[in-house]
């Protein structure tokens, strides 16, 4: 996490009336040391690797509290359950491809897709607070070879 978004973080616990606990920043310090999307309970994995007194409850409001400051977002998979993007303060205009057969998921960014964006909102009269493209399609690895690299991964 760079400094300005650790002093937004500061700004906002303290406006809330919160202070920076040593579990809260175990699990910043997971949440932000991954450039993978996860979940609420791979956090509390990732965490407990660093303390293993973290809790799940402590894990899910910090999750609520960097959600609500703007420095993780909620994303939808389409796998039945929340996910957390730590990407999108780098890249705030990235989107998602998402192999059904393997779940695999890669972010991309598209000058096109953004400018397609901005034109259609313009058109049907509407400001965007946030903007997403999720691409659901089966991977060509798995065409090609008759195997995953990514489905063989995640069944270990």
């Amino acid at each position: 996490m760079d400094s300005q978004a650790r002093q937004n973080l500061d700004t906002f616990l303290t406006g809330k009336g919160l202070r920076r606990t040593k579990p809260r920043e175990v699990i910043i310090e997971a949440a932000f040391a991954t450039t993978e999307h996860f979940t609420a309970e791979e956090l509390l994995e990732m965490a407990r690797k660093l303390d293993r007194t973290v809790s799940r409850a402590t894990v899910y409001r910090t999750l609520t509290l960097l959600v609500e400051s703007g420095l993780l977002r909620e994303i939808d998979l389409g796998r039945d359950q929340t996910y957390y993007d730590p990407n999108f303060l780098q890249k705030p205009e990235h989107n998602h491809l998402i192999c059904t057969d393997c779940d695999k998921v890669v972010e991309f960014e598209d000058e096109h897709i953004a400018l397609l964006e901005d034109c259609i909102t313009r058109r049907l009269g509407f400001k965007p607070s946030s903007k997403s493209i999720q691409i659901k399609a089966s991977c060509e690895e798995l065409a090609r070879k008759g195997v995953c690299s990514s489905r063989r991964a995640a069944s270990h």
